[in-house]
């Protein structure tokens, strides 16, 4: 039996071209993601950043869904800190009425942005709230409470499900508490992922929303039909982490056929540390790494994602994972 596989996508907004291009790119690779098998795509909150194109999350999901029939699609994730409970729930509860049985909720507790970022959201920097607003939301969205002083409406009765997303300890503490299914932001953050999926298995809680633990990594992925096609194209998510780390953001950049010159070794090293957990290459290498991948960590679920410039090619690296995915 496979590995149940999933996208996910930030729509990154290309150097030379605009957010209209990146929003219709996320519509035609989410199309074609449906074709290939893909079980859930979901899209992330990110603010102030000129090269991703999904800050407004929950009106992209519902472009998304639109667009597809039968893929779940969602949140990975709506950053909690940034919103009231309510609002969430009223958003995602809209998208589950009008789109059934097909919208996730993953939960992050990052702001999604810098300092600047925070005080235009009107949060406080201060709060940390975050487990208390998931059962708050988890209450908007469960069953009908007629006499709640407060109720989501849309949202109530939908039960849509909640996911907590991390990149530390205290997601999996918190997804084990409150006996929720958990995704690691393996993607970019690796040095925590065997121990945090051990914390959420050893001590999850069955609960109404899962019986038991159930788990999903994310993994870049930067496959071609050539090797060293598939490195080359690596090289614009690595220059984009580089330029994130030296306060340098912007739109998603070029592959480059010099990376060390332009970012330097010691960077490289930095930026290929946190891209530890990626699958590289042709179709057979990149099959090999995932099964290594799958057999070590041995997620219930993965999700796949991969910063590529150029569309064609970002769409050929998600067919050749998913035909792999297929055979794992």
């Amino acid at each position: 039996m496979s590995t149940t596989y999933s996208l996910l996508d930030l729509a990154p907004v290309p150097e030379g071209f605009t957010p209209a291009d990146a929003i219709q790119n996320t519509l035609d690779l989410a199309r074609h993601a449906e074709d290939w098998g893909y079980h859930r795509y979901w899209l992330a909150e990110h603010h102030n950043m000129p090269g991703i194109a999904s800050s407004a999350t929950a009106v992209l999901i519902g472009l998304v869904a639109q667009a597809t029939a039968s893929m779940r699609v969602g949140a990975g994730g709506i950053m909690l800190p940034n919103h009231a409970p309510l609002t969430v729930a009223e958003a995602f509860g809209t998208l589950a009425t009008a789109f059934p049985d097909r919208i996730d909720l993953g939960l992050g507790r990052a702001p999604g942005g810098d300092g600047a970022v925070i005080r235009a959201l009107r949060r406080d920097p201060m709060a940390d709230s975050f487990p208390q607003d998931v059962v708050e939301l988890l209450t908007y969205l469960g069953p009908e409470q007629k006499d709640a002083a407060v109720r989501a409406l849309p949202g109530e009765g939908t039960n849509v499900p909640v996911w907590i997303l991390g990149s530390s300890l205290f997601g999996a503490q918190l997804a084990a508490h409150l006996g929720l299914p958990y995704a690691f932001a393996s993607h970019f953050a690796p040095s925590d992922l065997t121990q945090a999926l051990q914390v959420y298995r050893d001590r999850f809680r069955p609960s109404p929303w899962s019986e038991k633990p159930h788990s999903m990594i994310a993994i870049n992925v930067f496959a071609a039909d050539d090797s060293a096609e598939a490195h080359y194209l690596r090289t614009t998510m690595q220059l984009a982490f580089a330029r994130l780390r030296t306060g340098m953001p912007g739109k998603l950049p070029r592959p480059t056929r010099d990376l060390d010159g332009e970012i330097g070794v010691k960077m490289r090293e930095a930026v290929d540390h946190a891209l530890t957990i990626s699958a590289v290459g042709n179709p057979d290498e990149v099959r090999d790494q995932l099964r290594i991948l799958i057999d070590t960590y041995k997620p219930d679920e993965v999700i796949l994602t991969g910063q590529i410039h150029d569309h064609r090619a970002r769409l050929r690296s998600f067919e050749i994972a998913a035909d792999v995915m297929q055979d794992l």
